[in-house]
């Protein structure tokens, strides 16, 4: 029996590269987009291509890559389907949308964190749990690079979720917000630096106006600080005034291993790791710390 697809709402520039990882991991989709040029694109890897959410197709999940501005719309449309929902990130850039959005689905709404499917993020949060280390003390972030390709939000939309992702898979919460201030340019947000927490801190910088290309995350333990240095980094560096050692993590790619949990969790599986809750827990954290440097008021 063929396996059922999952609906694929959204085959931009993210989208075609879920549709790739879909199509090695074995499982099938139906792509929705308005591109003529998306849907010709996808067609070598998708079972089906459609223009509108007006399908008849039995799919067994729903995928929703869209603009961040139109995941709610399209949430909204596909909730009659009644399956499990996988939406990228941000779930929303209002905390009053993402909350309708939790009442309209409950359980079945899972929010694309790939960050908490690195290999050495994970390695670090078993590192803060098995307190080997002693206790995390801090926690600081760098998500650096040039230009924004989103017209419909600004950088601190798309960069941040990343990271308080990441503070969420090594810490178990997203902490308080403390302080914030925005970089600014003449007519535009480029980013922001975030404090959240007292003990332990959380410092996260991110911005879309630098040279450099910069994903670092540093781990601030009682008695060691562990590092990962790159999105594509496989070792995780430990520094301690006993010396310094380094761990060895996988490279199997983030985004088709929150895929797989997706997939495993429609044939039975435990659900993915970031709930719509953990979702909207990320938005109303942002639209706190936007308000605290003084956008959107």
């Amino acid at each position: 029996m063929p396996r059922a697809p999952v609906l694929l709402v959204g085959c931009g520039r993210w989208g075609r590269n879920i549709l790739r990882d879909l199509a090695i991991i074995g499982q099938p989709a139906v792509v929705v987009d308005t591109s003529a040029e998306a849907l010709a694109a996808a067609q070598p890897l998708a079972r089906a291509t459609r223009r509108s959410l007006d399908i008849d197709e039995q799919v067994a999940g729903v995928i929703i890559a869209t603009p961040a501005t139109d995941h709610i719309a399209t949430i909204e449309q596909v909730a009659r389907l009644e399956v499990p929902i996988f939406v990228e990130k941000p779930l929303a850039s209002r905390t009053g949308d993402a909350e309708r959005a939790v009442a309209l689905t409950g359980n079945r709404l899972f929010v694309m964190d790939k960050w908490r499917y690195h290999p050495g993020i994970e390695a670090l949060g078993a590192l803060a749990r098995s307190g080997e280390l002693g206790p995390v003390r801090a926690m600081r972030t760098w998500r650096l690079g040039w230009g924004h390709s989103h017209d419909d939000v600004d950088p601190i939309w798309t960069l941040l979720p990343h990271d308080l992702s990441i503070v969420l898979e090594i810490l178990g919460v997203v902490p308080p917000a403390v302080h914030a201030v925005a970089e600014r340019g003449l007519d535009r947000v480029w980013g922001m630096t975030a404090h959240l927490g007292t003990d332990p801190l959380c410092m996260l910088e991110v911005s879309a106006r630098r040279p450099e290309h910069r994903r670092r995350i540093e781990v601030v333990f009682e008695t060691a600080v562990a590092v990962l240095d790159g999105d594509r980094d496989t070792l995780i560096q430990i520094r301690s005034d006993d010396g310094d050692r380094t761990t060895s993590v996988g490279d199997d790619p983030p985004l088709r291993r929150e895929l797989q949990a997706f997939v495993r969790h429609l044939d039975g599986g435990p659900p993915p790791k970031s709930s719509g809750r953990d979702g909207v827990a990320v938005v109303r954290r942002i639209a706190e710390l936007r308000g605290m440097a003084g956008l959107d008021g």
